[in-house]
């Protein structure tokens, strides 16, 4: 190559490089600045939004009450975010708090904000969103038409940002006055299970047919197992539909976990068909009446039926209860909802 042609491929490259840095800097600059908002539920996890970002800023309300029990709020800095981007990091934990922070969220959007997002990780009331019989409440239903009731703000209506819905179709319970964006965690699954031994087989299971149908497309690249549920007599019990977990690692994956009855019928029946491990994975670490209990690993001899128990930190006071308690580990939302406020 003679020397003038070793100096154009140089300077092609310099310019390549240029290129690319000052893409960056104008993607950088035409990020927009969110002003985020958050429950005193969700303050670590607001905190660790923000250290994700440098265009996002924590904003602080005052959650007091009346001698009575009813909220006495006050949003700080309500004139400073006129024409800003704001959004709130919301936790329904429990009907109690909902009040309070449905106050805050109407109110947010008719300060005068450019925009107005709601970020609901964990929308609770989702496992509930058919009738049976005649008399049922749906209450998936009634929460949608809560949230979709939000004003629109002077950029337009509210987007509502939500992590792995129980059941698809409920984005149609919202009301056009809503962009509901629904998320999933599952990004976060497949990259702590990239850190697992290769010697160790990893496999998925689905402890039924709605958890198949809900995430098979985003784990393709792993091979399978479906359990079922069939009804023997007034009892449900788990099966073993398809597949072959013999020899391998299988991480069981669902959307939440309540009581957590399922899936250690799940693991006994993957155990019994061969299982080197088992693990699991659910979005929504729910566990009312501190049912995650039944999943620690005890220093008594007892057998530690799953390896891990991977969640994300959308239901934070689980998170707290579940610090440094094996085989729990915290898969973090945070950089995902800063990537969700850009959008």
């Amino acid at each position: 190559m003679s020397e003038n042609a070793a100096t154009n491929n140089n300077n092609n490259n310099i310019m390549e490089k240029n290129q690319i840095v000052k893409e960056a800097i104008v993607s950088e600059l035409q990020k927009k600045k969110v002003h985020l908002f958050y429950c005193l539920e969700c303050e670590e996890l607001a905190r660790n939004i923000a250290a994700e970002s440098d265009h996002i800023t924590l904003q602080s309300i005052n959650w007091r009450s009346f001698a009575d029990g009813f909220p006495n709020l006050f949003i700080n800095n309500a004139h400073q975010i006129r024409g800003q981007h704001v959004a709130f990091l919301a936790s329904f934990s429990s009907p109690a708090v909902i009040f309070e922070q449905i106050s805050v969220i109407y109110l947010l959007p008719r300060l005068f904000v450019a925009s107005f997002t709601l970020v609901l990780p964990f929308f609770p009331t989702g496992s509930f969103e058919r009738m049976e019989e005649e008399g049922d409440v749906a209450t998936a239903f009634t929460m949608a038409r809560i949230v979709s009731n939000i004003p629109i703000s002077r950029g337009g209506p509210t987007s509502v940002v939500i992590y792995d819905i129980h059941a698809l179709q409920e984005r149609f319970y919202f009301a056009d006055q809503v962009l509901p964006l629904f998320e999933t965690g599952i990004p976060l699954l497949t990259k702590r299970l990239q850190q697992i031994p290769e010697t160790e087989k990893v496999i998925v299971a689905f402890p039924d047919d709605g958890a198949w149908k809900r995430f098979h497309k985003l784990l393709d690249q792993y091979p399978t197992v479906v359990c079922t549920k069939v009804r023997e007599g007034d009892k449900r019990i788990v099966r073993l539909k398809e597949g072959n977990p013999s020899g391998c690692h299988v991480v069981i994956v669902d959307d939440l976990v309540q009581s957590g009855g399922t899936l250690i019928e799940c693991q006994k029946v993957l155990a019994a068909h061969g299982a080197a491990k088992v693990s699991a994975y659910v979005t929504h670490g729910v566990f009312p009446n501190s049912s995650w209990e039944r999943f620690t690993h005890k220093n008594n001899g007892v057998e530690e039926a799953f390896a891990y128990f991977w969640i994300t930190d959308s239901c934070p006071q689980t998170v707290k209860s579940i610090e440094n308690k094996a085989p729990f580990e915290v898969l973090s939302l945070a950089g995902s909802i800063a990537d969700a406020l850009q959008i």
